[in-house]
């Protein structure tokens, strides 16, 4: 987006209280220009043709058209940066939108009218900024089907002298652009492995339940949420809950998961540098980071932990990465031992992992 032009918005949502709410809120955004607003599906589509938006901020559920409809004809029109704004934090709609080309959301904090829609305020503004630097080809590629190849142990490539230090722990951090990107590694991996998997992806509470289930169908490892108390087992994957952190424990021969506050002042959570630096201390070498897209630079000193203790770090590419903030980082440190696409992930992580 030119610096000298702002950010046109539409803003599509079949509440008046909503769309005043969520208006009045991003007119505090100085690059950011409300051109105009739709209460159902169809009016919307009417105005994006019309007016050609640079981002629209949609709900899903809505009269006439629903918002997944819209998202499908953008994406096959024009597409757009498009922000979910949803209460629906129970199911896994979020994720089909995500799938179906929407680069964000942001949850409502309920269904009902209410002055607490006020509480999104923060993450609202920041993610229309981030959606708004974009590249939509990214976004567009990521949502086409195929393109990831398939991972089993037998389709890796040669075992390097690297692969002879068995790493038994892949933990991977991630942000905008990052569930898609997730379902991506994991439904590539078609047989069980003999490593452990553990992700942060910035997230809020009440999604990634529905987000680890979702990841869950699609690959043949096991995935859940993480709580308290899991062992970390080969062949199951742990998603740190939205809100929290995910650390973890050695006790006596076994390694469980701890799920802690974060504290008051910490940006980015679940934070990646948090886990990072957690399995460096407990995993050591035997640990491989991966920093997948995402804004800003979580995961950079999780990064450097990692390598000081003698594991190994991935990141993905800038040419598949919606958003090169988190891997850029990642790399300035110096650390990283391999740079790849997003469909090169699973495959390297196989053959650092390859037993």
């Amino acid at each position: 987006m030119s610096a000298n032009r702002s950010v046109r918005v539409l803003v599509i949502d079949d509440s008046a209280y909503n769309r005043r709410t969520i208006i009045k809120m991003l007119e505090q955004i100085p690059e950011v220009e409300v051109i105009a607003y739709a209460s159902n599906g169809e009016e919307g589509l009417r105005k994006f043709i019309d007016l050609k938006p640079d981002l629209i901020t949609l709900d899903l559920e809505m009269p006439r058209m629903d918002g997944f409809t819209l998202l499908r004809i953008v994406m096959q029109r024009r597409p757009t940066p498009i922000i979910i704004v949803s209460a629906r934090a129970e199911d896994e709609n979020v994720f089909r939108a995500l799938e179906l080309g929407a680069a964000e959301f942001v949850a409502k904090p309920s269904a009902r009218i209410s002055p607490d829609l006020f509480n999104i305020q923060q993450d609202l503004l920041q993610k229309v900024r981030e959606v708004a630097r974009m590249d939509m080809r990214k976004i567009v590629a990521r949502s086409l089907p195929g393109g990831t190849p398939t991972i089993t142990s037998s389709s890796a490539p040669a075992l390097s002298r690297t692969a002879d230090k068995k790493f038994s722990q892949v933990v991977i951090g991630s942000s905008t652009g990052g569930p898609p990107a997730l379902q991506a590694i994991f439904s590539a991996i078609r047989e069980p492995l003999p490593i452990g998997f553990a992700v942060s992806q910035h997230m809020p509470p009440g999604f990634t339940r529905a987000f680890a289930e979702r990841l869950n169908k699609f690959t043949a490892i096991e995935v859940r949420e993480a709580e308290s108390g899991d062992r970390i087992l080969p062949g199951l994957a742990l998603i740190a809950p939205g809100g929290k952190n995910l650390v973890f424990r050695r006790t006596g021969d076994e390694i469980v998961a701890r799920i802690v506050d974060p504290p008051p002042a910490q940006r980015y959570v679940p934070s990646v540098d948090v886990m990072f630096e957690s399995a460096s201390e407990v995993f050591g070498e035997k640990t491989v980071g991966v920093v997948l897209t995402g804004m800003g630079n979580d995961g950079a000193s999780g990064v450097v932990q990692i390598k000081d203790n003698g594991g190994m770090v991935i990141a993905e590419a800038e040419e598949s990465s919606v958003v090169f903030g988190m891997p850029k980082e990642a790399i300035a440190t110096g650390r990283v031992d391999k740079i790849v696409p997003l469909p090169l992930v699973s495959r390297e992580i196989l053959r650092l992992c390859g037993h």
